[in-house]
C-alpha cells in the first residue's frame, strides 16, 4: 500500500470525513475503494471497446445475390 497526500477545501474535507464515518469507514479506505472502483469501470469498458473494435463488420446475406438499389431502400410509399 502507498499513501498519498491530497488537498481538499474545507468544505469538501469536512463532507467527506461526514460520509466517510457514516459509511464505518476511514476517509482513506473511503477513497481507495471509490478509485479501485473507477479503475475496474474504465478496464471494463476498455476490454468491452476493444472486443467491439475487433469483431469484423456485419455483411449482409442479399437474397439472389442482388443488392438493391437504392431507390428501393428508400421507398417510402412502400413502408405506408
Amino acid at each position: 500500500m502507498k499513501n498519498i497526500t491530497i488537498t481538499l477545501d474545507e468544505k469538501t474535507a469536512n463532507w467527506v470525513r461526514i460520509y466517510a464515518a457514516r459509511q464505518g469507514k476511514s476517509v482513506s479506505r473511503l477513497l481507495g475503494e471509490l478509485l479501485q472502483e473507477r479503475l475496474r469501470e474504465v478496464r471494463d469498458y476498455n476490454e468491452a471497446m476493444r472486443r467491439h473494435l475487433s469483431r469484423k463488420p456485419f455483411e449482409f446475406d442479399w437474397a439472389d445475390d442482388r443488392k438493391p438499389a437504392r431507390d428501393e431502400l428508400y421507398d417510402r410509399a412502400g413502408l405506408r
